[in-house]
């Protein structure tokens, strides 16, 4: 399997501005050929491909006031008009927006390919580079493997980050268990599991968020284009990304936990960009990470051998009585718990969503895990439900998704 590990380093002073210009160019030359291709389509109707942009980066070097362009490799510049092409064939099929201009306070990134980089002895040498970069190993790598790719990252707050990519042999495929889990999201509590659990939700940004508006207004009162400015903009980014760290190490511990304890699980697909539009909710959704923790236990499922169910994002797992099935007409959130009026059942509204999003998939606890293999390939894929009564967004005349404008 391909895997990539991040890792912090620190490069010595030559290596910094090397990095630096390096980025520079990258940036210098995805803009210009993002340009250049906009242009020509919206004066000339015509479409410049990667061959194409990658002649015109040829041409570029040999002008006379981009000659620095040669002082730096030409690897990440090559990748750069790559993952231009990549964004391109994206927003054609409709899976992202228009590509955006890079800028200089967000940092940037650099790619090198193994014909740009060397690795002898556990160390990484960058082209150009004479000593190797100090990293800041918090795991290492598996046993005889050699990185494929190299990418070279400065976030906003000034840090350096490094990214090895390379082809995991290891069998990493954990023992089955017996058990499985429904979860339900939530703002007060993270996460409540279905065997009536609930964890917390720490809330990072509230923690910081007076040390952050502080910087934010201190921020805002500086001139332009100064250097006091740029300081200010650096203790803002400082902040941000510690909550960031935070919210992200949280995660982390919470989605391994969930899958090595359980063999299934069984979640809500979330359509979190619509959710956020709510803007009394907005900050308290963005601020639990749910589309994260979704992520991390997709691959962490294809990792170690285990089954992650998404259930209609439809399904009325709050509002139905997880005795006997019936289905209240409203619930509204301030509602915690609730008696059901068909069968007198009292229920707390996240333990039995939880329970509910479990039940959804068939089963309690899977016999097998070949069982629990096909029932995930057969929710998770085909989209069927695994119930008597299909779930509203089944129905005729079901509510559907507003269409992207």
């Amino acid at each position: 399997m391909e895997k990539a590990f991040s890792y912090r380093f620190y490069p010595t002073s030559e290596q910094e501005t090397l990095l630096r210009r390096t980025l520079g160019c990258v940036r210098l030359v995805y803009n210009r050929a993002l340009a250049t291709r906009t242009e020509a389509w919206y004066e000339r109707q015509e479409r410049i491909d990667y061959v194409q942009s990658s002649a015109m980066l040829t041409g570029w070097k040999k002008q006379e006031d981009l000659q620095f362009l040669n002082e730096v490799s030409c690897v990440p510049l090559q990748q750069g008009l790559r993952h231009l092409q990549t964004a391109y064939t994206n927003f054609f099929a409709g899976r992202a927006k228009y590509p955006n201009f890079k800028k200089k306070r967000n940092g940037g990134s650099a790619e090198f390919t193994k014909s740009a980089f060397k690795w002898k002895n556990g160390k990484v040498f960058l082209a150009k580079c004479l000593e190797p970069l100090n990293i800041r190993w918090s795991r290492q790598l598996p046993e005889g493997v050699e990185p494929s790719t190299v990418t070279v990252r400065l976030n906003p707050a000034g840090q350096w980050y490094i990214s090895l990519r390379f082809v995991d042999p290891r069998d990493l495929i954990l023992k089955p268990v017996q058990q499985s889990v429904g979860l339900d999201a939530g703002i007060t509590s993270l996460v409540t599991l279905s065997t009536g659990e609930k964890i917390a939700n720490p809330k990072h940004f509230n923690r910081h968020y007076k040390r952050l508006r502080r910087a934010q207004k201190a921020l805002s009162r500086k001139r332009k284009g100064s250097r006091n400015r740029d300081k200010a903009r650096l203790k803002v980014a400082r902040i941000q990304q510690q909550i960031s760290n935070s919210r992200k190490d949280h995660l982390h511990k919470l989605t391994t936990r969930l899958i090595r304890e359980n063999q299934t699980i069984a979640v809500e697909s979330l359509a979190v960009k619509n959710m956020v539009k709510n803007p009394k909710l907005a900050r308290a959704i963005s601020d639990t990470g749910w589309g994260e923790m979704i992520r991390q236990l997709e691959y962490k499922a294809k990792w170690y051998g285990r089954n992650l169910v998404k259930i209609d994002r439809w399904f009325p797992s709050s509002k139905r009585c997880g005795n006997c099935g019936h289905v209240v007409e409203r619930l509204p959130l301030s509602v915690r718990e609730w008696d059901c009026p068909s069968c007198g059942s009292h229920h707390d509204r996240d333990v039995n969503a939880a329970r509910n999003i479990l039940r959804q998939c068939g089963f309690g606890v899977f016999p097998s895990r070949a069982t629990a293999v096909a029932v995930g390939y057969t929710v998770s894929v085909c989209g069927a439900t695994l119930r008597p009564q299909e779930s509203k967004s089944r129905k005729a005349g079901a509510r559907k998704q507003k269409p992207k404008s």
